[in-house]
């Protein structure tokens, strides 16, 4: 096992994997670390992970590793599927132990970015266990890209082909922006109206920063009559593009910016080369269920999916979130606050 924080190194081991998932990303580290996160890699002979690592209420150390480990398709479902359970599911376990022991590390959140075939699996890989709580969205919908565009546009809904169209005719326009701060203003009237939390201006402009000079990212506004109406911030790596954060006000709701902004950061994404759209993020239920329900439910992400299913892509599902134990006494505790602050263990 190698163990570094150089970057360098990081990105020589990525070489080999060119389309790995963006939050394993040396630049995603990079962001991660303005705001109180440390970031650590760890390289064996057939797996690496960037691991994120955060004191948590000042009492303890936990670690994520968001959508790695990193490595060859075929170890990652072994590893999943429980098939190899003598080559690197113990590899695994045995280098993330001697990491907690190390850094002083409680328990380590893994998700991984592997997409399940058929139903969500109730078991876990070796020496971890399934966790409710999930940092990174759980379900998505993925739209392929490596078509023409009418293609892609022939796969769409009828009426959200009809509201592209329909926001080009009202004279909506779509232009790239450096405007951070305009983007935030959107978002916090958007968080406020549609219920949800958002980051800071200075989370969006690092993140924009650090991913706009490596070329990977772009901020597009959507303007009627001469003033911004809409905001979407996409980012790309390998041949996934990835529909993080958008922000839409009340004004004009009338003439469907929206949906012309998305589609025009589909055509900038096929541009640099991307196959899959990811959409990012749908309440964590079978289609049948998220069909039969979309119309009546208005509560968390219900108005997303509404939006995001008349794009014409697949719903899919990860692995899930799981957690390896170094300190079980501690992670009881953890569940415990998690519980009294109402959320999911």
């Amino acid at each position: 096992m190698k163990f570094f924080k150089n970057y360098l190194h990081w990105d020589q081991y990525l070489s080999k994997f060119p389309n790995v998932h963006l939050l394993q990303t040396s630049a995603w580290g990079k962001f991660k670390q303005c705001f109180g996160w440390d970031v650590c890699h760890l390289v064996n002979h057939d797996w690496g992970a960037q691991i994120l690592v955060k004191q948590f209420l000042k009492i303890f150390r936990f670690a994520y590793i968001p959508k790695g480990p990193v490595g060859s398709e075929e170890s990652l479902k072994q590893w999943i599927n429980q098939t190899d359970i003598d080559g690197f599911s113990l590899s695994l376990i045995d280098q993330i132990r001697l990491f907690c022991q190390e850094k002083g590390i409680a328990f380590v959140k893994i998700e991984p970015d592997i997409l399940l075939e058929g139903k969500v699996r109730e078991d876990c890989p070796l020496g971890f266990v399934t966790s409710q709580h999930s940092i990174q969205p759980l379900r998505t919908i993925l739209i392929d890209i490596s078509c023409g565009e009418n293609e892609i546009l022939a796969r769409m809904k009828q009426k959200t082909r009809y509201n592209i169209r329909l926001a080009e005719r009202k004279g909506v326009k779509v232009k790239p922006s450096e405007d951070v701060e305009l983007f935030y203003k959107m978002m916090l009237w958007t968080g406020k109206r549609d219920r949800f939390g958002i980051h800071s201006l200075k989370y969006y402009e690092q993140v924009y920063r650090i991913f706009k000079e490596r070329g990977e990212c772009e901020l597009f506004i959507a303007l009627f009559e001469g003033k911004p109406i809409a905001g979407l911030m996409v980012f790309v790596h390998g041949h996934r593009a990835y529909y993080f954060y958008g922000a839409s006000l009340d004004e004009h709701r009338e003439v469907m910016a929206p949906y012309l902004l998305q589609w025009q950061a589909i055509l900038w994404a096929k541009e640099q080369g991307c196959t899959v759209y990811d959409l990012w993020g749908v309440p964590d239920y079978d289609e049948d269920f998220l069909e039969q329900q979309f119309e009546r439910r208005k509560d968390g992400l219900w108005g997303v999916y509404r939006f995001k299913r008349g794009f014409g892509g697949t719903l899919v599902r990860y692995a899930g979130a799981y957690d390896y134990i170094a300190s079980p006494l501690i992670y009881s505790l953890y569940r415990l606050y998690r519980r009294q602050t109402g959320a999911q263990s």
